[in-house]
């Protein structure tokens, strides 16, 4: 019978489990098959002089793992790596001692092997805080297995990424690379970060903050973004990680260097948020090229390949969205870190602030990227507060602009108050009384009182604080509400910019390659050749980069829906300054109102434009808050200064009209919305008036694209009855007010816009004779030749553009004089639009109407037919609400462009293009009744003999009817000369001081004084019987000089 084995004692086994943990030997054994195993011959030495056994205990192990760490031993793995190892070789140990059938013994083995694990943890803490404790430094000589490009110098870093992604691929393209080919042995860092102090814990994290912002430096959204913001998101999690974080010198970096790009680079979170599929300048540049990948040669790619690569783009930035929000809201919600996030923010924002400039600076800015980016996360932010129902817009405070110690609001245009402006109401509202340690006496009860209105929700009665020492505290919804509409206006709304500007760049060099191709069919040169081949890459990268502001920002509905229900809380915010959604506005503008940042309402006009062009980014958008919005301020310049921020409402409502949104959320706008019904039409007329003076130098170029809009949408209003007899019933209460003043201007650019374009086209067709002509066009110098090129294009453009808004205003004065005649009948503008009228019909059926013949006029959109057939309509409208007979008058006494025969040449016209007999008859009825009144006038005035200088007109110089003095230059004007001259230009004419029709000073004694004149001549004249005969002269061709007023 074989002898038994001798039993271990829980000692021998200990020792056994213990030198499988730590590879150590106490006793030589040449033998050993492990070569790992490590022989401590001091430590055994040292251990026997002591009287003890050579068996590893607990008691010892401490003591043997110091001295395997502190020795230089051959061929031994470093330190770290040995630590890891143990801490792996005791989880297994653990595995194996749980199925030990001796409790007692199972019990005291797990509790070292776990003892041994816990040390394993505390000396790689130890290690990495001291890497120079242990074998003289190895710890930065120690590389991950697989080191990813750029810097990675702390051994957790791969680790950590094999501890998140468990072997998982995160992104499509650039692989799952930091953890490849490294173990993280289970349990290791909860184990790492329980039980230790901050002091332990924080330089350790510090580097991986370095690591992982240097991981994602310059990485696309295409590149491997995703393991290093799950680390970066589990290692916030931690209450160490997160005040580690706040107190790493890179979170707000620091210098006087220090811009927006330096930030962007170099703060531990700027280079995850520079992660975008935008483009970006040269030197910043990220890797792998989206445009390049995804973009190039799009013209020949198949649209579903084009969609894949839209569809992946999206889905792979809103992971970025998700995740950087997660990492905000994280430290947000953690009271220790919250101030250093808003601080971060706004630091970002502050030294960003010249990104609003048109021009930015891609060197001292940071990206498009970055904001964007930024933008989405904190809409993301915002989402609790931008419920359907606004529950929590009493917390936003308006004071937060003046008192805010983070964002630098105060610089930016005001809505309608100026600094000046303000500072003195803050002043006035808020005398600040200092005691002498420097403080305010009441700035602490005045801020109690200003963060209970702020509660309260009555924000629209908060006065403003300034008081010395004292920190204004608001709500983080209050702090979130500015900060995002800051970051949008920098991101999101600049993006939207940029990608405009970007697109008309494509449009000019399309046209100017479609140009060069033409020239050199005509001229073939090597430089031309050139030019085009520049030209075609220039714009297939213009058109990647397109591609990539579509994909990021266009194609993303979801951000666009958040951001347009920030700005629906924004407006009704707003409106909740000057009182809620009700008409009429109050008499003054409140300074809280005023004093709001103009890019507030910018920002949303710009975003509901942008989003009404994108299909369906407006479905199941609640509108009618922004056309309350609009329709209040749009024509409210003591609300709003800006002529250009209320012309761009009109845009939005253009963009708006059913013909042309497509979408079911704005049909209901125009025809159902009882604010609409009541004022749009009044509004929309009184900015078409309006926006004659803005003040800019372009103001008499900008007026004609903002009316265009006006236009357009008082075209189609016109066609809905409730929005028609509105403007009848403006028309009849506004005749002499807003409603004549509007005429005037339309009247003023109906001239202007006809003359032009019929000048330009005399001009084209000189240019068009010189290109006909072969042979002399050839022997011209080629740069001649590219020179008038050029401008018979611009011409063409102009002409296009010109008579397209004539034709316009000619339309509106058509359709609006068949119901509305008494305005254009009143005494200042009777003669104006006689002698518009016989203008346009002496260019359409004069001498000249030759000349103006076109090989193909709707390419200019000239329909010479149709406008003669308007511009006899509104003679026709107007005779048959002439119930005066003062029409054929006017008509008559105009002496540039009245002929009697242009009537008859007018209607042989009408009659071979088909127009309405009874528009026909009519007009030469009128005509009949204008010879007559002519031929009276004729006599008339042979009549009146001579007439005095002081009965005369000083403008007109013709017989004064109702003399007025003008209260500055005392001079004597005719009052329908005076009126007709203040509808354009509110000052008296002779010395440019203001004046007003209620100014105007009635002079009796020379108006008597002129009847007695008339009827003493008429007298006269009767008593010697005499009889004047009227002559008529044939109509005379006309220069260019025939421009009325």
């Amino acid at each position: 019978m074989a002898s038994q084995k001798p039993q271990r004692t829980p000692e021998e086994i200990e020792d056994i489990i213990l030198r499988k943990i730590f590879l150590v030997a106490l006793k030589e054994n040449p033998s050993s098959s492990d070569p790992r195993v490590v022989y401590l011959e001091m430590t055994a030495a040292e251990i026997l002089s002591e009287g003890k056994n050579l068996l590893l205990s607990r008691d010892l192990m401490e003591r043997v793992l110091i001295d395997r760490l502190s020795g230089e031993f051959p061929n031994s793995e470093p330190s770290f790596d040995y630590l890891i190892g143990c801490y792996k070789r005791a989880h297994e140990e653990i595995k194996k001692i749980s199925n030990m059938k001796d409790k007692t013994l199972r019990s005291e083995m797990e509790s070292a092997a776990k003892q041994a694990k816990k040390l394993a943890v505390s000396y790689a803490r130890i290690h990495l805080g001291n890497p120079d404790l242990f074998s003289n430094g190895e710890l930065r000589d120690n590389k991950p297995k697989v080191r990813p490009s750029g810097s990675s110098n702390s051994p957790l870093f791969p680790l950590l990424f094999a501890e998140l992604s468990n072997g998982v691929m995160l992104d499509g393209f650039g692989g799952n690379d930091f953890g490849r080919g490294v173990d993280c042995p289970p349990g290791f860092f909860e184990e790492f970060f329980k039980d230790s102090d901050f002091d332990t814990l924080d330089p350790i994290l510090k580097g991986l903050y370095e690591d992982l912002r240097g991981s994602v430096l310059k990485v696309s959204v295409l590149g491997n973004f995703q393991q290093p913001l799950r680390a970066l998101s589990y290692l916030v999690k931690l209450p160490v990680g997160a005040k580690s974080l706040v107190n790493h010198p890179w979170w707000i970096p620091k210098g006087v260097y220090l811009n927006g790009r330096v930030i962007e680079m170099t703060s531990i979170l700027g280079p995850f948020f520079h992660v975008s599929a935008l483009p970006d300048h040269t030197i910043f540049k990220s890797q792998p090229d989206v445009g390049q990948q995804c973009f190039s040669d799009a013209s020949t790619r198949r649209a579903a390949d084009l969609l894949s690569s839209f569809t992946t783009i999206k889905t792979l930035m809103n992971t970025l969205y998700n995740d950087l929000a997660d990492v905000l809201l994280c430290l947000l919600r953690n009271a220790e870190t919250r101030d250093s996030v808003l601080e971060y923010l706004a630091e970002v924002i502050n030294k960003n602030a010249s990104r609003a400039h048109i021009q930015v600076d891609p060197i001292s800015c940071a990206s498009s990227g970055m904001f964007v980016n930024l933008s989405a996360v904190m809409l993301r932010l915002a989402e609790p507060f931008l419920d359907a129902n606004l529950s929590k817009i009493d917390k936003i405070d308006p004071t937060y602009v003046f008192n805010s110690n983070r964002l630098d609001l105060r610089g930016l245009t005001a809505l309608h108050a100026t600094s000046e402006e303000v500072a003195e109401w803050i002043d006035k509202v808020n005398p600040v009384k200092i005691d002498g340690s420097g403080l305010s006496c009441d700035g602490e009860n005045r801020l109690r009182q200003m963060q209970d209105a702020s509660s309260s929700g009555s924000t629209h009665n908060v006065k403003p604080t300034q008081s010395s020492g004292v920190k204004a505290k608001y709500t983080f919804i209050c702090e979130c509400f500015f900060i995002t509409a800051r970051v949008l206006n920098l991101g999101l709304l600049k993006a939207f910019s940029d990608f405009k500007h970007l697109v008309q760049d494509i449009s000019r060099s399309e046209d100017a390659l479609a140009s060069l191709k033409a020239m050199q069919e005509q001229t073939p040169s090597p430089q031309l050749e050139l030019d085009i081949s520049r030209l075609e890459k220039e714009i297939e990268l213009y058109t990647q980069e397109k591609f990539c502001y579509e994909a990021q920002i266009l194609r993303d509905g979801v951000l666009i829906q958040r951001a347009l229900s920030f700005y629906r809380l924004m407006v009704v915010w707003l409106v909740g300054l000057v009182g809620g959604f009700k008409m009429p506005l109050p008499s003054t503008c409140p300074m809280e109102f005023a004093s709001m940042p103009e890019h507030f309402v910018e920002d949303a006009m710009e975003l509901l434009i942008f989003a009404s062009r994108i299909p369906k980014a407006l479905d199941g958008v609640i509108l009618d808050d922004f056309m309350n919005f609009i329709i209040m301020f749009m024509a409210s310049p003591q609300f709003i200064k800006n002529p250009y921020l209320r012309a761009k409402m009109v845009e939005v409502l253009n963009c708006w009209m059913p013909r042309r949104s497509g979408s079911s959320a704005t049909s209901t706008l125009f025809e159902g919305h009882q604010l609409s019904l009541e004022y749009l039409v009044r509004n929309l007329l009184k900015l078409y008036v309006d926006i004659e003076f803005t003040g800019s130098h372009t103001q008499f170029y900008d007026k004609f694209n903002i009316r265009h809009n006006i236009a357009e949408l008082l075209e189609y209003l016109w066609q809905v009855p409730s929005h028609r007899n509105a403007w009848k019933q403006i028309a009849k209460e506004e005749e002499k007010g807003v409603y004549l003043n509007f005429l005037n201007f339309l009247i003023n650019d109906s001239i202007y816009l006809l003359d032009e374009s019929l000048n330009k086209i005399l001009e084209l067709k000189e240019l068009e004779a010189e290109m006909s002509n072969t042979a002399e066009w050839e022997r011209r110098p080629a740069q001649e030749r590219q020179e008038r090129t050029r401008l018979f294009h611009s011409q063409e453009n102009i002409i296009r553009i010109d008579m397209k808004l004539a034709n316009e205003d000619v339309s509106m004065l058509a359709f609006t004089s068949e119901q509305i005649t008494a305005p254009f009948l009143l005494p200042e503008m009777v003669e104006r639009v006689a002698n518009m009228l016989n203008y346009f019909l002496l260019q359409l059926v004069g001498p000249q109407r030759k000349s103006l013949t076109l090989k193909d006029p709707e390419k200019y959109e000239f329909r010479p037919k149709e406008l003669l057939k308007q511009i006899v309509r509104i003679y026709v409208h107007l005779a048959r609400g002439d119930s005066k007979n003062i029409f054929p008058t006017a008509i008559s006494s105009d002496g540039r462009s009245y002929n009697e025969q242009l009537f008859s040449a007018a209607a042989d016209v009408l009659r071979r293009i088909g127009e309405d007999g009874r528009i026909i008859q009519d007009f030469i009825e009128l005509g009949t009744k204008a010879k007559a009144a002519a031929s009276e006038a004729m006599d008339a005035e042979a009549a009146l003999g001579d007439i005095p200088d002081e009965f005369l007109d000083p403008i007109q110089y013709t017989l004064m009817k109702d003399p007025v003095i003008l209260p500055s230059s005392r001079i004597t004007i005719d009052r329908p000369v005076i009126q007709r001259h203040l509808l354009s230009d509110g000052t008296d004419p002779f010395n440019r001081s203001h004046l007003t029709a209620e100014m105007l000073i009635p002079d009796t004694e020379l108006k008597a004084r002129i009847e007695e004149f008339v009827r003493s001549q008429e007298l006269k004249k009767h008593g010697e019987g005499l009889n004047m005969q009227s002559s008529k002269g044939t109509i005379q061709p006309t220069s260019g000089e025939m421009l009325i007023d």
